[in-house]
């Protein structure tokens, strides 16, 4: 029996795919679980037009964060920090950080989770920080560390 596999299957496949099963094994585990349905004309044409849709959003997607990453373009943000002696901050500068004042200084929303920060920043001055806006856009954001 032939069945799209509406979730992914260990050993058997991913979602969206049409496998080919045993009888009992679809009719006893994957159709009651409501992990595939049987691979006939009308869930194949859905199947059809549930991937046009996802293909639609991901252009969409895509399209949203090149337009992001325009935006942001080679924008500088400055962040002021507390200095001790020798030009030594106290505390580190932080994703967290960053996103706050892209947010204050721009009115740009983005996410900590997209910025790419292998090490927070410890150092007075100009640091590039990349972003992740998406698995093909990333731009690069420049961020200056002042002292108070």
């Amino acid at each position: 029996m032939q069945v799209v596999l509406l979730e992914d299957v260990r050993a058997l496949g991913k979602k969206g795919e049409v496998v080919k099963v045993n009888d009992g094994y679809a009719r006893n585990f994957i159709i009651p679980k409501k992990l595939g349905v049987e691979a006939n004309q009308a869930n194949l044409s859905a199947l059809k037009q549930q991937k046009k849709r996802e293909e639609k959003l991901a252009a969409a997607e895509l399209a949203a964060a090149k337009e992001m990453a325009e935006k942001i373009g080679e924008k500088t943000v400055k962040i002021k920090m507390r200095t001790g002696e020798g030009g030594k901050l106290f505390g580190a500068v932080a994703t967290k950080e960053i996103a706050e004042a892209v947010r204050k200084q721009w009115d740009i929303d983005i996410d900590k989770k997209k910025i790419v920060l292998p090490d927070p920043i410890k150092t007075l001055g100009t640091h590039q920080v990349p972003l992740r806006l998406h698995k093909e856009v990333t731009a690069t954001l420049n961020v200056v560390v002042t002292g108070e």
